[in-house]
Order: structure tokens, then C-alpha cells, then sequence
């Protein structure tokens, strides 16, 4: 498959970024087969010492090594290389040589050099960036060493700074792409469960999910806080953020649909993201329609909307559509990431959590920083969902608190 084919021109670092099972092992494999095999078995290649550097030596020797896409199972019996395991090393037919090195190890790198290596899966690596450093101190062979990386993305700076490299080229690929190799059910299972969620885009579509620095949710947190099932709650709130203009270019209106669990005191209550409704470049009459359904179809307790910049306006298009709508209006006397901070340590808490599938919304939050919002646009939908949760969890918590107050 042409992801799994050496770019052309002159670059020193190949990064294969694909999902689980989109043929990244057997990329590599191959890959080292191609710069240590000569035209004939004895022949030599452009590479004659390798590294393999792995997370774990049992995970260099069991996949990349031994594994059913590994460097054995990939070469023809005149060219396999022999595994001499005292030496935890190959050698092939021709004297070229590949040893085993591990992440947990970095200075094991010191004193050897290379002219090739492959690195597997170096984005789940703890010391990431010490064993790469000294991986590229080792490279130092030949007129021409290069280095091919095999990995699941993650959000990782070692990974972020490799990509970002004049010298890098990039090759991707979905799970699906090696669906041919694949058992159908695994597919099945997997796209069920995953598919639409930002795991699965990193996952299964093999993206590099990026979170802004300093952001006030991490793809990590909100990966740990999906939640599938039915729940029962003792509140449920829509929250709007209004867009004032429509058309192409106009901002989203973020339409929030979140319930909550309001048994105890306030440090006990939890709540759950149950539905984004946002919809973008449409009219106020239309995005009122939108919201007065999640209202109706949720059996929400109250649609709170902000009204910063349309003011009386909203309102009245949300009455035009029902005028029994359960409506309140709230104006923003604080920034968004003010309003928004106190929401994020209810995630950090462990006390929200969301149904899978919210990629979106998701993708907005990992770029709320306490220094602004940092995507494109505006954090609409993130807007939607803070007063949604204010409604719920911040306010009536205040007022249990008040003087007076048992309970609410």
C-alpha cells in the first residue's frame, strides 16, 4: 500500500502515523529489509548497522522481530537474519547487523552508531524525548543515515517536534486501509464503539490530536470521561449559545444538552453531556427550532440561553416557536475563560462525563486555554455547554450554600 512506501527525496526521519492495525509493523519491517539487503543474499545494503528501539525489549523481539509482520516473517529464507538472543541482536546472511534497544534505557544508545534505525510506536513512550535525543547522536554512519518511525499518534511533544522537522516526511492511514488483513468483526467491534469519538480518530483514523498548551481540558481527560448508557436525572438543561449572523461564514450556535445526578450535598452531584445539538450558519428562527426540540425531546427543566449580543432578540424568537418554553436568559459579566474555569475542575474532579461520539464539542475544549480560546472561530459549543453546567452544578450550589439553605 502506498502509505507503506518510503517517500522519495532527501529526508532523514520517515514518520508512519496510521491506526491500529493499518500495516505500520510490516511497513517497518520491510523498511529495514530494503536498506540492509544487497541485489544478491551476500550482497551488501545501503545500511549496515541498525537499531531497533522499542518501549521494551520484550516488545522489539515480540513484534517487531518475531512478530506476524515482523522483520523474520517478512524475509525469504536466503536473506533471514539470525536471531542471536545472548546478544539481543539479527545478523544477516550479507554481515549486516540490527541490535535491540529500549525507551527505557536512553543511554543505552550511548557509545553505539548507526546508519539506519526504526523506532516503534514512539508516542507512548515515557522517555520519549531522552531516547530519541540519544538516538540521534547515534545516527552518525555512512553519507546518508535515516530513521523510520512507526506509530499510533498521540499528543506528545517528542512526536509534535519530529513532525514539525524540515528533514521529516509523513506518510498516514486509517485502520480500514489494511481492512484486507483484518478480521471483519474487529472492524465491526471497533467502529461500533469508536467511531465518531476523538480515541477513535487517534485511534483508528491515526490523527494527531492536538491540545492547545496550557488548555483547561486535555484529550486525555475527556477520553477518561465517556460514558455509554441510560441514566435517570434529577435536572436536564439545554444550553444555547446564540450565533446573531447566519450563512457560511457565520459563528455556530452552540446547543448543549446536559442532566444531572443532585442527590446529597453539592460535592457529591455529578452531571452527564448527553447531546450536542449545535448547528451552524443557520437563522435565529432556525437555531430557536433547534433548541426548542432538544428541549422538548430531552424533557429538559430549562433552556438557558446567553444574550450578550442578541439581547431581547433571542428571547423572542425562542416564544415565537413556544412560547411555553421553559426560558432563562443570562448575560456574561466575565470572560470565557473565567466562566469557564470553574467547569473544567468539575472535569478534573472526576463529576462530568459524556456520552462518546461529542467530537466537536471536544475539539473546541482542548483549545480553551486560561489565555483565551486558541482554535478557529469562537468556542461556541463550549460556551453552550458552561452555562448548561453552571445552570446545573454551580448556582443551585451557591444557593445550598447560602445562610439558612439545607437543601434545595
Amino acid at each position: 500500500m502506498e502509505h507503506q512506501l518510503p517517500p522519495e527525496g532527501d529526508w532523514r526521519s520517515w514518520v508512519i502515523m496510521g491506526g491500529r492495525g493499518a500495516g505500520k509493523t510490516r511497513a517497518g519491517a520491510e523498511w529495514v529489509r530494503s536498506m540492509v539487503e544487497g541485489p544478491l543474499p551476500m550482497d551488501p545494503g545501503r545500511a549496515s548497522r541498525v537499531a531497533l528501539v522499542g518501549e521494551t525489549h520484550d516488545q522489539v523481539r515480540e513484534v517487531m522481530i518475531f512478530g506476524e509482520s515482523g522483520i523474520l516473517a517478512c524475509s525469504p529464507p536466503d536473506r533471514r537474519p539470525e536471531w542471536q538472543a545472548g546478544r539481543k541482536r539479527l545478523e544477516w546472511p550479507n554481515g549486516a547487523v540490527a541490535t535491540v534497544h529500549t525507551a527505557h534505557d536512553p543511554e543505552g544508545l550511548r557509545g553505539p552508531q548507526f546508519d539506519a534505525a526504526w523506532v516503534d510506536e514512539l508516542a507512548k513512550w515515557k522517555k520519549g524525548q531522552e531516547t530519541w535525543d540519544m538516538l540521534q547522536f547515534a545516527l552518525r554512519l555512512g553519507d546518508d543515515p535515516r530513521v523510520c518511525v512507526t506509530t499510533t499518534p498521540r499528543n506528545v511533544g517528542v512526536l509534535k517536534a519530529l513532525l514539525e522537522q524540515p528533514s521529516t516526511v509523513t506518510t498516514h492511514a486509517p485502520t480500514e486501509a489494511n481492512a484486507a488483513n483484518l478480521a471483519a468483526s474487529f472492524l465491526a467491534e471497533v467502529r461500533a464503539r469508536y467511531a465518531g469519538t476523538r480515541l477513535g480518530r487517534q485511534e483508528l483514523d491515526g490523527l494527531l490530536l492536538s491540545d492547545a498548551e496550557g488548555a483547561l481540558w486535555t484529550s486525555d481527560m475527556l477520553a477518561a470521561c465517556h460514558k455509554k448508557g441510560f441514566f435517570h436525572f434529577d435536572r436536564i438543561v439545554v444550553g444555547l449559545d446564540p450565533a446573531i449572523t447566519s450563512g457560511k461564514a457565520a459563528d455556530e450556535c452552540g446547543i448543549i444538552v446536559v442532566g444531572a445526578h443532585m442527590q446529597g450535598p453539592p460535592q457529591e452531584w455529578t452531571a452527564h453531556v448527553i447531546c450536542d445539538a449545535s448547528v451552524q450558519g443557520a437563522r435565529p428562527s432556525e437555531w430557536a427550532r433547534v433548541a426548542v426540540e432538544a428541549v422538548d425531546t430531552w424533557d429538559a427543566d430549562r433552556l438557558v440561553a446567553e444574550v450578550n449580543q442578541g439581547g431581547q432578540m433571542v428571547g423572542e424568537v425562542v416564544r415565537q416557536i413556544d412560547p411555553m418554553v421553559p426560558y432563562k436568559a443570562v448575560h456574561a459579566s466575565r470572560g470565557k475563560v473565567a466562566r469557564a474555569e470553574p467547569i473544567a475542575a468539575l472535569y478534573e474532579q472526576g463529576r462530568v462525563t459524556h456520552t462518546p461520539h461529542l467530537t466537536a464539542l471536544e475539539d473546541q475544549m482542548v483549545q480553551m486555554t486560561r489565555r483565551g480560546y486558541l482554535g478557529d472561530g469562537s468556542p461556541d459549543r463550549v460556551d453552550a455547554l458552561v452555562w448548561a453546567l453552571h445552570e446545573l452544578m454551580i448556582e443551585p450550589a451557591r444557593e445550598y450554600r447560602r445562610p439558612g439553605v439545607r437543601g434545595l
